[in-house]
Protein backbone atom coordinates (compact mmCIF):
# COMPACT_ATOMS: atom_id res chain seq x y z
CA UNK A 1 0.00 0.00 0.00
CA UNK A 2 1.45 3.40 -0.63
CA UNK A 3 2.00 6.02 1.85
CA UNK A 4 -0.57 9.19 2.39
CA UNK A 5 2.50 11.69 0.82
CA UNK A 6 2.68 9.69 -2.56
CA UNK A 7 -0.62 11.51 -3.59
CA UNK A 8 1.02 15.31 -2.82
CA UNK A 9 3.87 14.49 -5.38
CA UNK A 10 3.79 15.45 -9.03
CA UNK A 11 6.07 14.54 -11.71
CA UNK A 12 8.66 16.84 -12.69
CA UNK A 13 7.99 17.56 -16.02
CA UNK A 14 5.02 18.62 -14.63
CA UNK A 15 6.11 20.67 -11.99
CA UNK A 16 9.06 22.09 -14.29
CA UNK A 17 5.84 23.07 -16.83
CA UNK A 18 4.51 24.88 -13.62
CA UNK A 19 7.83 26.73 -13.26
CA UNK A 20 8.24 27.82 -16.52
CA UNK A 21 4.26 28.81 -17.06
CA UNK A 22 5.09 31.30 -13.48
CA UNK A 23 8.34 32.73 -15.25
CA UNK A 24 6.54 33.60 -18.00
CA UNK A 25 4.12 35.60 -15.55
CA UNK A 26 6.49 37.25 -13.85
CA UNK A 27 8.37 38.44 -17.44
CA UNK A 28 5.42 39.52 -17.97
CA UNK A 29 4.43 41.53 -15.73
CA UNK A 30 7.70 42.82 -14.97
CA UNK A 31 7.66 43.83 -18.48
CA UNK A 32 4.33 45.94 -17.99
CA UNK A 33 5.59 47.81 -15.01
CA UNK A 34 8.77 48.35 -16.61
CA UNK A 35 6.42 49.94 -19.72
CA UNK A 36 4.35 51.45 -17.41
CA UNK A 37 7.26 53.42 -15.90
CA UNK A 38 8.14 54.45 -19.13
CA UNK A 39 5.26 55.65 -20.72
CA UNK A 40 4.87 57.75 -17.24
CA UNK A 41 8.27 58.91 -17.27
CA UNK A 42 7.43 60.33 -21.25
CA UNK A 43 4.19 62.14 -20.41
CA UNK A 44 6.51 64.00 -17.87
CA UNK A 45 8.62 65.20 -20.03
CA UNK A 46 6.25 66.08 -22.70
CA UNK A 47 5.35 69.62 -21.25
CA UNK A 48 8.99 70.36 -20.32
CA UNK A 49 10.17 69.52 -23.71
CA UNK A 50 7.43 71.97 -25.57
CA UNK A 51 8.66 74.48 -23.37
CA UNK A 52 12.19 74.12 -24.28
CA UNK A 53 11.56 73.77 -27.89
CA UNK A 54 9.47 77.13 -27.20
CA UNK A 55 12.34 79.19 -25.81
CA UNK A 56 14.54 77.82 -28.06
CA UNK A 57 12.63 79.51 -31.10
CA UNK A 58 12.62 82.44 -29.29
CA UNK A 59 16.18 82.42 -28.68
CA UNK A 60 16.96 81.94 -32.66
CA UNK A 61 14.23 84.88 -33.23
CA UNK A 62 16.08 87.02 -30.72
CA UNK A 63 19.55 86.38 -32.49
CA UNK A 64 18.24 87.48 -35.64
CA UNK A 65 16.59 90.76 -34.59
CA UNK A 66 20.35 91.25 -32.72
CA UNK A 67 22.13 90.59 -36.32
CA UNK A 68 19.23 92.75 -38.25
CA UNK A 69 19.63 95.38 -35.84
CA UNK A 70 24.09 95.52 -36.34
CA UNK A 71 23.06 95.33 -39.90
CA UNK A 72 20.89 98.49 -39.78
CA UNK A 73 23.12 100.23 -37.31
CA UNK A 74 25.92 99.67 -39.75
CA UNK A 75 24.18 100.41 -42.46
CA UNK A 76 23.79 103.93 -41.47
CA UNK A 77 27.89 104.10 -41.20
CA UNK A 78 29.14 102.01 -44.58
CA UNK A 79 26.30 101.50 -46.53
CA UNK A 80 23.26 98.66 -46.14
CA UNK A 81 25.05 96.27 -48.50
CA UNK A 82 28.52 96.63 -46.72
CA UNK A 83 26.46 96.59 -42.84
CA UNK A 84 24.76 93.14 -43.99
CA UNK A 85 27.67 91.77 -44.91
CA UNK A 86 30.10 92.58 -41.88
CA UNK A 87 27.10 91.77 -39.84
CA UNK A 88 26.94 88.43 -41.82
CA UNK A 89 30.82 87.90 -41.39
CA UNK A 90 30.02 88.54 -37.46
CA UNK A 91 27.14 86.08 -37.07
CA UNK A 92 29.38 83.42 -39.11
CA UNK A 93 32.63 84.20 -37.06
CA UNK A 94 30.54 83.73 -33.75
CA UNK A 95 28.97 80.39 -35.84
CA UNK A 96 32.62 78.91 -36.55
CA UNK A 97 34.01 79.57 -33.31
CA UNK A 98 31.50 77.89 -31.84
CA UNK A 99 31.91 74.68 -34.18
CA UNK A 100 35.30 74.73 -33.61
CA UNK A 101 34.56 74.49 -29.56
CA UNK A 102 31.91 71.58 -30.28
CA UNK A 103 34.59 69.49 -32.19
CA UNK A 104 37.34 70.36 -29.92
CA UNK A 105 34.86 69.13 -26.72
CA UNK A 106 33.93 65.89 -29.09
CA UNK A 107 37.27 65.04 -30.39
CA UNK A 108 38.23 65.14 -25.96
CA UNK A 109 35.41 62.54 -25.43
CA UNK A 110 37.58 59.83 -27.95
Amino acid sequence: MASGGDDDERPIGELFGQLIDEGKAYAKAELGLARASAEAKADAAKKPALYGVASFLFLIAGVVVLCMTLALALATLVGPLAGGLIASLITFGIAYGLFLLARHEAERLK
